[in-house]
């Protein structure tokens, strides 16, 4: 949908664990995830696995903290249109996306997912990883170890995590397939003991068409498949994952050839101040046959910045939680731009919670999530 504004610095990994968060106490489900679903099927089918590298040591993960979001839902699954939890109950998910971690790299450590958790009460954190613009494709094993340890942390704590693949400059997400290959070889045999991580293979494909993102997703999803069979798998769309919307096609395309692979879900990305009427029709339709996942949302103009439409973000929101489709917010970051949710030079500190070190953005998504 846009492009982010490129930013510079220091590129630094992220905090250690800290010990004991096993033991936090967490908040319950609330009145917004728990809402009745609608019932409808969706595609499905197989892929041909490809073998991980030897080099990627499996990590025995501890148990979920009781209460959490891990510890409640489990393992989670597409049933039908919807993400379901182990029990096959649908489950609506909702959460804060980072920035790219090259730009933003201390806004991501312990104390500030422990505030998200705890404090925030969402269910998951979305780990932005670039793979250009600064980011993986300058550093692979850098990166990868940036990636590995925000999973680690989120984990600790029983946040679910979507590790994103982070495609958009270029577009075309076969530019960097033996990348997407290598990465997801190494970092699902890692984490494939755990039950709260899913894989977004491509951010925001734009300037090519869903035969292009379709063949993409069908060599990579299977490198995954090989090392972790059962995790959930995101699915970027055509026009910066609009469903083809800005782009002039619609959600048709996907529905008459969908990606031959089961356990997947399609992603939408929409700004609230730019996306309105158009974009939750489009929506509305395609959540009666394909499982939909929106990875990153913002309450700004499609640029990231710009003054933030909270009337249309919670006509969006409210549609969402209708349609019990997952959301993360762009994003746990500190900067200029209207779209960061922390004041500037929070990240650098270790205080989180509360009202006072957010943005109007910020302020707005930590009362929805706390609801």
């Amino acid at each position: 949908m846009h492009r982010r504004a490129a930013l510079t610095s220091t590129g630094v990994a992220l905090a250690a664990l800290v010990a004991g968060w096993a033991a936090l106490t967490v908040p319950t489900a609330n009145a917004e995830t728990d809402a009745a679903p609608p019932a409808a099927t969706s595609p499905a089918g197989t892929g041909t696995p490809a073998a991980p590298p030897a080099t990627a040591a499996a990590t025995t993960p501890a148990a979920a903290p009781v209460g959490s979001p891990v510890d409640r839902h489990g393992r989670l699954r597409v049933c039908g249109v919807h993400l379901c939890d182990a029990a096959g109950e649908p489950v609506q998910l909702r959460g804060m996306s980072s920035h790219g971690l090259q730009f933003f790299p201390d806004c991501l450590n312990p104390d500030s997912l422990a505030a998200l958790r705890t404090d925030w009460r969402a269910d998951f954190v979305r780990v932005a990883m670039y793979v250009q613009e600064g980011g993986f494709a300058t550093d692979p094993a850098g990166f990868t170890r940036r990636v590995d340890e925000a999973v680690e942390t989120a984990s600790a704590l029983g946040l679910y995590v979507v590790v994103d693949f982070h495609v958009l400059t270029p577009g075309d997400p076969l530019v960097n397939l033996d990348r997407a290959r290598s990465f997801f070889a190494e970092v699902a045999a890692r984490h494939a003991a755990r039950t709260n991580v899913l894989w977004e293979i491509a951010n925001e494909p734009n300037g090519v068409d869903w035969a292009t993102i379709k063949s993409y997703a069908e060599q990579v999803i299977p490198v995954i498949r090989a090392a972790d069979p059962d995790s959930v798998v995101l699915v970027g769309t055509r026009g910066f994952s609009s469903l083809g919307v800005s782009e002039g096609a619609d959600e048709t395309e996907v529905t008459d050839d969908p990606v031959d692979a089961g356990n997947i879900m399609y992603t939408f990305h929409f700004y609230a101040a730019s996306h309105r009427d158009l974009q939750r029709e489009t929506v509305t339709r395609a959540a009666r046959s394909l499982p939909l996942f929106v990875s990153e949302f913002g309450t700004q103009t499609f640029t990231g910045d710009g003054p933030n439409d909270l009337d249309s973000a919670t006509t969006w929101l409210d549609l969402l939680q209708r349609l019990r489709i997952s959301y993360a917010m762009w994003s746990y970051s500190d900067g200029p731009e209207s779209n960061s949710v922390f004041r500037r030079g929070t990240c650098a500190g270790t205080d989180f919670t509360g009202t006072t070190v957010l943005t109007e953005s910020g302020e707005f998504i930590r009362t929805r999530l706390r609801r």
